[in-house]
């Protein structure tokens, strides 16, 4: 037997032309709107941070699939640049070269081609060097970076980009997608067409789903692919037929149909859904999502998507005719909206105008109060309270920020009277700045005027301007920030102060009118911020830290003026944490301006490792009262509060904790130290006591798991208003199935909040999530009782595919701290 010997090389243009012309695989569609990156099965998925509110979700990962299944003719040891084509050699190995015709030339034997990163071999190959004919056959196996490809027989035309193929085996390497097809056909270099096509991303030979098609037709032109009589399988069973089935061959998007949704509302029925997409411009698109609800009738959602030179946004919307559904006596607060049309529309907009000045609008609204609940309750969303929307022009530069615009709210829980709505803002305008005198020195300015409105409420213009002079002399350990400022505050009531209660949002015929249609309010506010830092080097657990000591002091100082004569629009006492310890107000909103002559004291101290990064910090802090604090805000009776004699307020400290990667603790405390007294009940009626005694305290703990576990717990406390404990756990099983669950209960009313409870596998080529969830939707404040829901979410994946509702996920990445 003769042995192989290697040819001359040849020139691109003669035998390497049929390697080239033999790919047909890059024609072959992944199935995936955007190709997935290779993963190797070494890779773990990137961590989302402790402490994170919310992580992105994981990327696309095959890293459960077998390390080696490909197709058995791959060769690890061709080059993955496939730019190295028209300048490499072609190299040529056969058991038999016959070359007589001078045009024609036969291959036989164990035919091996290669080209920098494309091989082909055959049994036998027969290439035309005039008319570029060729035909391989038996056994053909051809490799290039991006793909594998088997066939029986190939025969083609390679300056005309035809070819077939009969019983063909793919692989794409590089979005793990295989499969067969019994017969391809190359019409030219950017449209092929298959019959009897098969693919999915499984190891190959282990198809747990797969897309079957009887007839293909690929468009590399436009980017899509078209399917007819399509069958998605799942473990050899139908699971979905489409007789015809579009899709993306790349990340362009293109028309047609979205995955269908199904499911179930307490308040709606049964809904079905199939939205369909228009991709009207490179630059703009819209979704149409008919609806049909069993309790409610047919609705019509949609979105428009749009990316202009100098505008961008988003367009929702949802209409229902007629609403069918049944009005549920017994529960006045819901109203009866059988009969009406119902909507919701929102609007975001940011459109660029000119020079520094941009318009931002921001619209929610909906038909009714009882929308959001009775369409918005469902698995994945909860009805909030209030809409906001607000809509305003902008601009700013290196000294200077203004804005002029509009502020909206709706009311939207039928349990609650509309009279909690605050007060639109219409119109409302800003203007700040900051200049510099010198490297330490600095003149600043901010201010308002705005016009509140609400029905049935006394209404008026506030301007409120405070403009200050600051300074910041600091050094490696200290710093010194004096600041002086001066507040002005001016109203002017637009109709009868005297019809309505003193402070505008109570019952006409309170205790005190207005006395005058303008009031104001003016006063100077100082202060003074100073610290020190020190480190020294120190050692935890083995470890060398770099531990500071920062001790700082805040004087304010805000002399005392009677402001019981002025409106209360958009003010409230903010809640008391750390950083009010350095604040100038407690309150927000300028309707009150609180007296001041204190003294705050506060230590911190932190351990740095040797890379700069925070692993521990703890503070403490008091604020010392020089005098009574005065300005109150009224109490329930419409009359002014007593003025406060503490000496001190709450002892308020701060702790975190993160030695390493894997595990974080967060706490903060306050503690009241005054004498123990009778302030109100809580919600339950209980009788509430302040003084010596646990005013707020919060503690998180969160713990990974492993690669993709992680255990949270929290419990938050605030006298008289919330005791709640958390706790949630994303724990791996095995590599493929992990158990999820969260339970918050409330101490405060003896009750379950929320429960949820699920599992997840996470094989080769698919994701399953299976999860229970019982919640609280709502709260009727007229009997003190809460409404709770029950919901199933089952969710499938199909690696390369995407996802059926993807809503599952996002739910489970809101609610469990740490989920990715």
């Amino acid at each position: 037997m003769t042995p192989k010997r290697p040819a001359s090389p040849l020139p691109p243009r003669r035998l390497l032309a049929i390697a080239a012309a033999l790919a047909l695989t890059p024609a072959l569609p992944s199935f995936a709107a955007t190709p997935p990156a290779p993963s190797s099965p070494a890779t773990a998925p990137q961590r989302c941070p402790l402490g994170s509110f919310r992580c992105p979700p994981r990327p696309l990962s095959f890293a459960m699939c077998r390390p080696n299944a490909l197709l058995e003719f791959y060769d690890p040891t061709l080059p993955t640049d496939s730019t190295l084509r028209d300048a490499a050699l072609t190299y040529v190995n056969a058991r038999h070269v016959d070359g007589s015709s001078q045009t024609q030339y036969r291959l036989t034997g164990d035919v091996d081609i290669v080209r920098a990163d494309q091989r082909l071999r055959a049994d036998q190959a027969v290439y035309n060097d005039q008319t570029t004919d060729y035909d391989a056959l038996g056994s053909v196996r051809y490799q290039d970076a991006s793909q594998l490809l088997a066939a029986d027989h190939m025969r083609g035309n390679q300056q005309a980009s035809r070819s077939i193929a009969d019983n063909v085996r793919f692989q794409l390497l590089n979005s793990h997608g295989n499969g067969t097809a019994a017969r391809g056909e190359a019409l030219d270099a950017d449209h092929n067409h298959y019959t009897q096509v098969s693919y999915s991303t499984c190891d190959v030979g282990h198809h747990l789903w797969e897309v079957r098609a009887k007839d293909l037709v690929t468009d590399k032109t436009t980017g899509e692919g078209v399917a007819h009589s399509a069958t998605m399988r799942l473990a050899g069973v139908p699971l979905i037929y489409l007789p015809r089935f579009s899709f993306p061959l790349d990340d362009r998007r293109k028309s047609g149909f979205l995955y269908p949704t199904i499911a179930n509302g307490t308040h709606t029925g049964l809904m079905a859904s199939l939205p369909y997409y228009f991709n009207l411009a490179p630059n703009y698109d819209a979704t149409l999502d008919p609806r049909i609800y069993t309790s409610r009738g047919d609705m019509l959602g949609g979105e428009f998507r749009y990316l202009l030179p100098q505008s961008h946004g988003q367009l929702n919307f949802e209409y229902l005719p007629d609403d069918r559904g049944t009005f549920r006596k017994g529960d006045p607060a819901v109203e009866n909206t059988q009969g009406q049309d119902r909507w919701l529309l929102k609007l975001n907009d940011s459109t660029h105008l000119w020079g520094p000045w941009s318009l931002d609008a921001n619209i929610n609204r909906v038909s009714d109060k009882n929308y959001l609940r009775d369409f918005g309750n469902d698995m994945y969303t909860s009805a909030t309270s209030t809409l906001t929307s607000s809509t305003y022009v902008h601009g700013g530069g290196n000294w200077w920020n203004a804005s002029f615009g509009v502020d909206s709210y709706q009311n939207t829980d039928p349990y609650l009277s509309d009279s909690v709505v605050q007060y639109k803002r219409w119109p409302r305008a800003t203007f700040g700045m900051t200049v510099p005198l010198t490297r330490w020195l600095d003149v600043g300015l901010t201010s308002e005027a705005v016009a509140f409105r609400k029905d049935d409420n006394i209404e008026g213009q506030r301007f409120d301007l405070y403009p200050y002079l600051g300074a910041d002399f600091r050094g490696a350990a200290w710093f010194v920030r004096p600041k002086i400022a001066y507040r002005y505050t001016a109203y002017d009531f637009s109709n009868d102060r005297g019809i309505y209660g003193y402070y505008g949002r109570l019952s006409p015929g309170a205790a005190t009118p207005f006395t005058s249609d303008s009031p104001s309010r003016s006063l100077p506010i100082a202060s003074v911020d100073a610290g020190l830092i020190f480190d020294r080097a120190a050692s935890l657990f083995g470890n060398s830290y770099t531990q500071t000591l920062e001790p700082r002091l805040y004087y304010l100082y805000v002399p005392y003026r009677n402001q019981n004569n002025l409106p209360l629009f958009d003010t409230n006492l903010m809640t008391f944490d750390y950083w009010q310890l350095f604040a100038p107000n407690r309150y927000s909103g300028a309707d009150r301006q609180m007296d001041a002559n204190n003294l705050t004291a506060a230590l911190t101290t932190r351990l740095l490792d040797d890379n700069g990064v925070e692993r521990v910090s703890a503070s403490i802090g008091q604020i010392r009262y020089f005098s009574h604090q005065r300005v109150q805000l009224p109490n329930g009776q419409n009359t002014t509060t007593p003025a406060t004699d503490w000496t001190g307020s709450n002892y308020v400290a701060q702790l975190g904790i993160q030695l390493n990667d894997d595990w974080r603790l967060d706490s903060s405390y306050q503690w009241n130290p005054h004498k123990r007294t009778y302030v109100g009940n809580d919600v339950l009626g209980d009788p509430i006591y302040a003084g010596h005694n646990t005013d707020m305290a919060a503690l998180q703990i969160q713990r990974r798991i492993g690669g993709d576990g992680i255990v949270n717990f929290s419990y938050r406390y605030r006298r008289g208003l919330l005791e709640q404990y958390d706790a949630s756990a994303v724990y791996p099983v095995s590599a493929a199935w992990r158990l999820l669950g969260r339970w918050t209960y409330s101490e405060l009313e003896k009750r379950t909040v929320e429960v949820l409870g699920g599992v997840e596998y996470e094989g080769c080529c698919m994701t399953v999530r299976l999860v229970g969830r019982h919640y609280v939707d709502s709260y009727n404040y007229v009997v003190s009782q809460a409404h709770a829901n029950n919901a199933v979410m089952f969710e499938i994946e199909f690696k390369g595919l995407g996802t059926f509702n993807g809503q599952l996920e996002d739910v489970l990445r809101r609610g469990i701290l740490g989920y990715q």
